[in-house]
């Protein structure tokens, strides 16, 4: 029997999820907070983590995080409100399984929890932080899920990585999360005359400031407390291929300048090391992030942006390319019907039309979850408004009144939720300019999406 760690601090749904789950032939251990759940995991064989994001001592990102330093084979499903989906869609980039939207539907849960526990039997490999390598000599997986799109941003990101690929030009792919800057990433690489080679993906903004150097550059043993033994780092690791390092202006300026020196000399130093290691690294970076402006308030070396951005290629937000959105919708669809065994055949006109009305803040991650879930739920005949979030409806999504006032000291809270997603928006997501324009500094305003579940 597996054994499932439910976190939750909603007693009423704890105990439906745990019944229902029971009923089905799973052992549940609950928990209502971060540390005991995290105690329950230590003490317990535990096969499968579902975790609620809000909870009284931190919330489910933080669960995650241990999981995969500690325990990197232990799935995790994170379940969220829809006003959580970018944050979502940012536990499926650090390693979630996947994730689920209140109300929970019985057999969306089931089918979840049976795939991650399948998945799991069949050695889920063992995720460490923020790495993911493709074996030497095997394609990138995920480039056979690449989707060029029709419209004519699509077709040009397209061009652009046609021309870059063959060359070794270090790359910046710009754009929001689940926006696929990772799958861009990917194609430029087997695309190039590196394809063969390693594709490691490193995300930074899941490096701890004290380890971020030992996991790019590797250590000696003995070089710091805890380094028992001699470690590759992912450089050394990628010699011959392609390293990614998404979210590339989270890294410390020490670790910034050791970048610099990889990319200038083509060398490495181990940390606690005294001899040089030549590699031969093609390097690709992403962000949301203004890093130009970064570097001119002193947050990153303008030195190492220039070297990075040799070339640039931006990956547009669903909502910016609508043209696209019923060839995705449909390929999901045959995805969905494939993998669930359904033969759902199309969309209704009434779904289409929310569709297209939606602004889709989790971009292609989201429309691919709620094609999958609304297949999953419709029992024949085109997919109907029923299965879809109610939330996407924008009949049934609240309004509210914004203040056109940048200053937000004197704002509530859902005023100040609105004005910060719709300021986002109008700056594509440029955090820097964002904070300019709101009247905040950067951190003020990380601190509110974080609290806003926006992050």
């Amino acid at each position: 029997m597996n054994n499932i760690l439910l976190i939750e601090d909603d007693l009423t749904y704890s105990k439906i999820i745990k019944n229902f789950l029971e009923k089905n032939g799973f052992e549940l251990v609950t928990s209502t907070k971060v540390n005991d759940g995290l105690a329950s995991l230590e003490k317990s064989k535990i096969d499968l983590v579902i975790t609620d994001y809000r909870l009284p001592d931190g919330t489910g990102m933080d669960v995650l995080d241990y999981i995969i330093k500690n325990k990197s084979n232990v799935p995790v499903i994170l379940i969220t409100n829809y006003s959580d989906i970018r944050t979502a869609v940012k536990s499926m980039k650090m390693g979630a399984f996947e994730y689920i939207t209140k109300p929970l539907n019985p057999d969306e849960l089931l089918l979840n929890v049976k795939e991650a526990i399948k998945k799991k039997k069949e050695h889920l490999p063992e995720r460490k932080q923020s790495f993911k390598q493709e074996p030497k000599g095997t394609p990138a997986v995920g480039d056979e899920d690449y989707m060029v799109g029709k419209s004519a941003q699509a077709l040009k990101t397209e061009k652009y990585i046609n021309l870059v690929a063959p060359t070794d030009l270090s790359v910046i792919v710009l754009g929001e999360s689940g926006t696929g800057k990772e799958y861009i990433s990917k194609r430029i690489h087997l695309k190039s005359k590196r394809k063969d080679g390693p594709f490691i993906a490193v995300d930074c903004g899941a490096l701890s400031k004290e380890l971020a150097g030992s996991e790019l550059f590797g250590h000696v043993k003995g070089a710091f407390t805890g380094a028992i033994d001699n470690k590759t780092g992912h450089f050394e690791s990628a010699n011959g291929g392609t390293i990614f390092l998404d979210e590339i202006g989270n890294l410390s300026y020490e670790v910034q300048v050791k970048l610099l020196r990889a990319i200038e000399e083509r060398k490495i130093r181990k940390i606690g090391g005294n001899k040089d290691i030549p590699v031969d690294v093609r390097i690709i970076t992403a962000t949301n992030d203004d890093l130009l402006e970064n570097a001119r308030n002193g947050d990153f070396r303008e030195d190492l942006f220039h070297r990075l951005n040799e070339f640039s290629i931006e990956a547009i937000p669903l909502r910016e390319r609508k043209e696209d959105l019923l060839h995705f919708a449909n390929l999901f669809l045959k995805k969905s019907n494939q993998s669930l065994n359904k033969n759902v055949p199309g969309f209704s006109p009434e779904v289409i039309r929310i569709f297209q009305e939606y602004h889709w803040p989790g971009n292609l991650r989201e429309l691919k979850n709620i094609i999958r879930r609304a297949v999953l739920l419709s029992d024949e005949g085109e997919v109907q408004p029923e299965v879809i979030p109610s939330e996407l409806s924008l009949s049934e999504r609240p309004t509210i009144e914004v203040n056109s006032a940048r200053d937000l000291k004197s704002s509530f809270e859902e005023q100040e939720k609105s004005l910060i997603i719709k300021t986002l928006e109008e700056v594509r997501y440029n955090k820097s300019k964002a904070a300019k324009i709101l009247n905040m500094d950067r951190k003020t305003l990380y601190n509110k999406l974080e609290k806003y579940g926006l992050g």
